[in-house]
C-alpha cells in the first residue's frame, strides 16, 4: 500500500464572475512509498500548497483521486486527518500562550503525558535553535522565524504516519534550516514516518528527498530521484544542479520566493 496515492488530480479556482477559471493543478499523478521523503519542487505559485491542502483534506479536488494509506481524502476525511500532520508557513497558535504552552496543549490532544511532553517539547525547541528565554514568552512576541520553529516542533512532538511539510524552512536562517532537515531524516529513520515536502529550495530538495517531482504551472514536468534528474541534463561528466534541470524541462529561469519578493520591492 502506498503512503500517498494521487491520480488525475485537478483543482480549479474561479477568477471572478464571468472571468473563467484558473487551473492550480492539472492531471497530477504521484505515488509515495511508506517511509519515503518525497519532495515537490517548484517556484511560488506553481501549485505546491494547493496540492498539500488537498492531501490534508483542507481543499476538495475538482477531479481525480487522492488516498492516504488507502483512505480517500474526500470520503474518509476524518480518518485521513488522524494519519497526517501539516506544517505550513501560516501555522496557527494561541498567541497569548508561550511556545511551551502551545506544545503542551497539542500534546494533550494526543494523550501524551504532561511530563513526557514537556521534556520532549523543550528538547525540540532548543534543538531547533529557539532561545531558551523565548520558550516561556507569548507567541506574539516571537519573530516569524521563531514561530515557524514552534510549528515544526509541534509536528515532531507526536510523529504522524504522513508528515506534510509545506515549505517548512521558509524564513529560517541556514543553521536552523539544516537542523530541520536533520530532524526530518531522523524522524524517518527512527519512526518510519513518510514525509511529503514542498519547497522552493533546490539545495534542500537535493539533500533530503529520496525522490521528487518538479511542478510548474500546475503540472508535473519531471519526476524521479535527484541524481536521475540531474543526469538528464548532464554533459561530459560535468556536475549539474536541479536549477539546470528546471530550466531544461520548463525553458524558464528559476526564481524562488526571495527573488519574487525582491523584484516586487
Amino acid at each position: 500500500m502506498n503512503a500517498l496515492w494521487v491520480r488525475g488530480l485537478e483543482k480549479r479556482f474561479s477568477k471572478g464572475f464571468g472571468r473563467g477559471v484558473i487551473y492550480a493543478l492539472r492531471g497530477i499523478d504521484i505515488e509515495v512509498s511508506p517511509g519515503e521523503v518525497y519532495g515537490v519542487l517548484g517556484p511560488n505559485g506553481s501549485g505546491k500548497s494547493t496540492l498539500v491542502r488537498i492531501v490534508a483534506t483542507l481543499l476538495i479536488p475538482d477531479a481525480g483521486e487522492v488516498q492516504v494509506f488507502g483512505h480517500d481524502v474526500v470520503r474518509e476525511a476524518r480518518r485521513v486527518r488522524e494519519l497526517v500532520h501539516r506544517v505550513s508557513t501560516e501555522a496557527a497558535f494561541f498567541k497569548k500562550l508561550s511556545p511551551l504552552e502551545n506544545l503542551l496543549y497539542g500534546a494533550r490532544l494526543y494523550g501524551i503525558p504532561g511530563r513526557v511532553a514537556a521534556k520532549r517539547a523543550r528538547k525540540l525547541l532548543l534543538r531547533l535553535g529557539l532561545p531558551s528565554d523565548r520558550i516561556g514568552k507569548p507567541m506574539e512576541q516571537l519573530s516569524r522565524g521563531q514561530q515557524q520553529k514552534v510549528a515544526i516542533a509541534r509536528a515532531f512532538l507526536h510523529p504522524p504516519r504522513l508528515l506534510l511539510l509545506d515549505e517548512p524552512t521558509t524564513g529560517l536562517d541556514p543553521r536552523s534550516k539544516r537542523e530541520v532537515q536533520e530532524l526530518i531524516l531522523e524522524l524517518r529513520e527512527r519512526e518510519g514516518t513518510t514525509v511529503f515536502l514542498t519547497t522552493h529550495d533546490m539545495e534542500e530538495a537535493d539533500r533530503i528527498c529520496d525522490r521528487l517531482a518538479i511542478l510548474d504551472e500546475g503540472r508535473i514536468v519531471a519526476a524521479g530521484k535527484p541524481a536521475q534528474l540531474k543526469a538528464r541534463v548532464g554533459r561530459d561528466g560535468r556536475k549539474t544542479t536541479l536549477e539546470e534541470v528546471f530550466l531544461d524541462v520548463t525553458g524558464k529561469e528559476w526564481r524562488d520566493d526571495e527573488d519574487v519578493q525582491a523584484a516586487s520591492a
